[in-house]
């Protein structure tokens, strides 16, 4: 049965908004050939299109020809805001956008292990209203959320996850009732995956499994382009994988015993120190990622070129001598070097083993073809890291996997958010018409 005329004046509007996000500003022209319709249909669509308030002319090619240039037009970015929040147990980043998920505020703010539930909830909700604030927007239409523990797959909210903060699964209905805004929320490491695939390393794949390495540990798997969940949310938590290496099992409260033991913030920082790297300041997963890139560095030879890292902690050249490894509190010096080169080399050997046996794991039952080592010492490793536990894994599994580091890191989280919140907000606005 065909189509009535304004079910297929639906269906073309948002073929064109689609284009138009995809690609960015069009010609008339372009759409007509990308659209494959007629000119008369183009030219009525972006009248609609324009009068709705969806688009706009944003300029003028700049194709050498005849009379005047053909106009551009492109999807009003400001037509709403939106809002992504990475929620960490140790604090909240916030991230505003537009329409287009052009990145207008950042902010974050650390929420202490002692501070209350009523207070913890109280200072993330004012701090996305501040950042909205601050980006000039009014409102915000849609709100992802990032944040670890399980999503119920039928109610998509937050579960009841003991050892997690409370203040968690209160943020989500703090938020709705007081910004107001459609809020919705995802597993922090499956935004992850979704940001790898759309924006990192995972690019070019539609079947992987991304190992978030931070202050704790979990995967996110991707198959045939789908992200995939679990019957009750908790496909990944290989945090609770029993894992050889550790003197006991995990139990369904904590995950001590598992992968978690060998592979998290605090397991990396021990085993820095088992290697030989000296380390001062608190287990986290800042720390954690400090002495990863590093490590790296010594091992390639490149501490002597300067500052390598970023804002979770720097390895920075201290003469021919040492290497200090420095975070915001924390600093970690290497002496001598062949002592630090055995130290470095040790420590990324002694990770990609315990790494590897995650990893072989997950590979032997889903054949993922690709592993993303992701989260801060993922991408802290680098190359380095990640070819070290894709040697391992073809010595232990048949099934050909390659190991690539993430590009985005703990970054990931929020920018999978906030693709989340687009992603919503798009349907939304794009949607046809109810038809009559």
């Amino acid at each position: 049965m065909p189509a009535s005329p304004s079910t297929a004046r639906a269906i073309n509007d948002r073929l064109a908004l689609r284009l138009l996000q995809q690609e960015g500003p069009l010609t008339a022209g372009q759409l007509k050939q990308l659209t494959g319709l007629s000119r008369p249909t183009v030219a009525d669509l972006v009248e609609r299109l324009t009068a709705a308030g969806l688009i706009a002319v944003v300029g003028e090619s700049g194709e050498q020809r005849r009379g005047p240039n053909a106009r551009l037009y492109g999807i009003v970015a400001d037509l709403v805001h939106l809002g992504a929040l990475d929620v960490r147990t140790e604090g909240v980043t916030v991230v505003v956008s537009d329409l287009l998920g052009a990145e207008l505020n950042r902010a974050s703010l650390p929420i202490a292990d002692d501070t209350g539930t009523g207070p913890a909830v109280e200072q993330a909700v004012a701090l996305v209203e501040h950042a909205a604030k601050e980006a000039g927007a009014d409102r915000l239409h849609t709100v992802g959320i990032g944040a670890p523990g399980l999503i119920d797959p039928a109610t998509g909210e937050l579960r009841d996850s003991s050892g997690l903060p409370e203040w968690h699964r209160l943020l989500v209905a703090a938020l709705g009732e007081r910004l107001p805004a459609r809020v919705i929320v995802e597993n922090e490491t499956n935004l992850a995956a979704l940001a790898e695939q759309r924006d990192g390393a995972a690019h070019d794949r539609d079947t992987f499994v991304l190992l978030w390495l931070g202050l704790g540990t979990g995967a996110a798997v991707v198959l045939d382009g789908r992200l995939r969940r679990g019957a009750s949310g908790g496909a990944g938590e290989i945090g609770f994988l029993p894992a050889p290496g550790t003197s006991t099992l995990p139990s369904a409260t904590d995950c001590e015993g598992g992968f978690h033991s060998l592979a998290g913030g605090a397991a990396v920082v021990a085993l820095a120190e088992e290697c030989g790297v000296p380390v001062r300041g608190a287990a986290t997963g800042a720390l954690a990622a400090s002495l990863v890139r590093g490590a790296v560095a010594v091992v390639e030879g490149t501490e002597a070129e300067g500052t390598i890292g970023g804002a979770e902690g720097e390895a920075v050249a201290g003469g021919s001598d040492q290497v200090v490894i420095e975070g915001a509190e924390d600093q970690v010096v290497i002496e001598g070097a062949e002592g630090r080169a055995g130290a470095a080399a040790r420590f990324l050997d002694a990770l990609a083993d315990r790494l590897a046996i995650g990893a072989a794991s997950v590979v032997a039952v889903l054949d993922p073809g690709c592993m993303v080592l992701g989260g801060e010492v993922g991408q802290a490793g680098g190359a380095v890291l990640a070819a070290r536990v894709e040697e391992r894994l073809g010595r232990m599994s048949p099934l050909p996997t390659e190991v690539r580091a993430s590009v985005l890191g703990g970054g990931a989280v929020a920018r999978g958010a906030l693709l989340m919140a687009r992603e919503a907000a798009q349907d939304e606005l794009f949607a046809p018409p109810p038809s009559r």
